[in-house]
């Protein structure tokens, strides 16, 4: 831990469903939800608006259809929209510092030490926050990020998780144990759901609780990496340093148990929650994998992996899952299992698909509300229709630049309208109709945008 609050953490707030409603003006202020809009689909991002009514990152779309009002706008993700409004974002971080480690599309730490001439105490790192909070949300078109700043990469990041949205947290070097004993446990990074089940069953809710227990306690209930490691982090002891532009190769997850297990239906959850957490941990860095690995450690300490890959990469919590089942199947519990993970690696970026994948069912418009009704005609042509989906950029040879807000009955329902313009004009086309064109996401820079 440093002498001062020098490590500053960035998390970008609700961002995929930031950069929808800077680039469609009709849904500023609306419930967004972005994700998979299909029946087995995913939620991505919820806006602030919609969180308020329940809906959740890693909640299933249908679960956040039942809870928002009717009006919510359900997008497939733009990657290239998020990924263009990245790079600028952490263009202004690499100008504070040339330490900056970006841990997803939408989040980064920064060592404010490594700067030239930086003031660091607790009034200059404040200043200095306040200054790139601005800058980013003009660089970006309104797009805000919540900042911590702390004397090590667990106090920056929780500082920027206490004010959000658009928050800002110094947490004043000495006064650590202070903020962070009264938190739940669940704030430390590593405490899943079944560490958190344990904890909680012995009494340690709190990380001041955590703290309360010695090392040879915890060391018995997480064994000793894990154990080890809780008891550091409730004293706010990490050391971890800020790695520039670091290479992410896999995504994991892993819990060791009290007592060994042999239980296939107790396994099944531990599996089906860490590979929630694998795929929550994947979506929010943009990230899709292609091979899904099973560790496990034996009664006797042996250790063994299982692996398969899979000819399309992924991030779907329950592809995840039943992979890992099957080869949980295959490998055994004779005996019974000490520790279970569950990873997934061979990273690329999200093929547009793998993210925001379209089930057969994702018929309905963005907004159910405010889209005209499409005349009921059969229509036999679907691979025309299935080009389309919901939050699309568009371009019409006439009427121009706009996004695809609803299609089914084969109509493609477009809002014409950009980050530039007012709320724009509805318009119905034929699911094929040779004036429509898929487009790049609009430029939220430009002086000036087409209608």
């Amino acid at each position: 831990m440093r002498r001062e609050a020098s490590v500053l953490h960035l998390d970008l707030d609700a961002f995929f469903a930031a950069v929808e409603q800077r680039d469609k003006p009709s849904l500023r202020g609306r419930p967004v939800v972005v994700g998979g809009v299909g029946g087995r689909g995913v939620v991505a991002t919820a806006s602030y608006e919609a969180r308020a009514y329940g809906a959740r990152s890693a909640m299933s779309t249908a679960e956040a259809r039942r809870r928002c009002p009717s009006g919510t706008a359900f997008l497939g993700g733009r990657f290239g929209a998020y990924r263009a409004t990245s790079d600028v974002v952490m263009e202004l971080l690499r100008e504070v510092s040339p330490l900056v480690e970006p841990v997803s599309i939408d989040e980064a730490y920064v060592d404010l030490a490594a700067a030239e001439g930086p003031d660091l105490s607790v009034d200059g790192v404040t200043e200095l926050a306040r200054g790139l909070k601005e800058r980013i949300a003009a660089a970006t078109g309104g797009v805000t990020g919540s900042v911590g700043i702390g004397s090590s990469k667990l106090m920056a990041k929780l500082g920027s998780e206490l004010d959000k949205p658009d928050g800002l947290v110094v947490v004043p070097p000495g006064t650590e144990l202070e903020l962070l004993h009264p938190l739940p446990v669940t704030r430390l990074g590593g405490v899943g759901p079944a560490t958190a089940e344990r904890l909680h069953a012995v009494g340690v809710r709190t990380v001041g609780d955590l703290a309360a227990r010695s090392l040879p306690d915890l060391v018995a209930l997480a064994g000793r990496a894990h154990g080890t490691g809780l008891y550091q982090l409730a004293r706010a002891e990490d050391d971890r340093a800020v790695v520039p532009d670091r290479e992410i190769k896999s995504v994991s997850a892993e819990e060791t148990f009290e007592r060994d297990l042999t239980d296939r239906a107790v396994l099944g959850r531990e599996i089906d929650a860490m590979a929630a957490r694998v795929g929550g941990r994947l979506r929010a860095g943009a990230w899709s994998g292609r091979t899904v690995t099973l560790k496990l450690r034996r009664y006797d300490f042996t250790t063994l992996t299982r692996s398969q890959t899979l000819p399309q990469p992924t991030d779907d919590d329950r592809l995840i899952a039943g992979i890992a089942r099957r080869l949980l199947d295959e490998a055994g519990t004779a005996g019974g299992l000490r520790l279970l993970g569950v990873g997934v690696s061979g990273l690329s970026l999200y093929a547009q698909g793998d993210l925001f994948s379209l089930g057969p069912d994702a018929d309905e418009p963005a907004g159910a509300d405010d889209v005209p009704a499409a005349a009921p005609e059969p229509e036999p042509d679907l691979p025309a229709e299935r080009r389309w989906w919901p939050g699309q950029d568009v371009r019409h040879d006439e009427l121009g630049a706009g996004w695809v807000w609803g299609r089914g009955i084969g109509r493609v329902t477009v809002r014409f309208e950009g980050p530039l313009t007012p709320p724009g004009p509805v318009r119905t086309f034929a699911a094929d109709d040779p004036a429509l064109h898929p487009a790049d996401p609009p430029d939220w820079r430009a002086a000036t945008m087409e209608p």
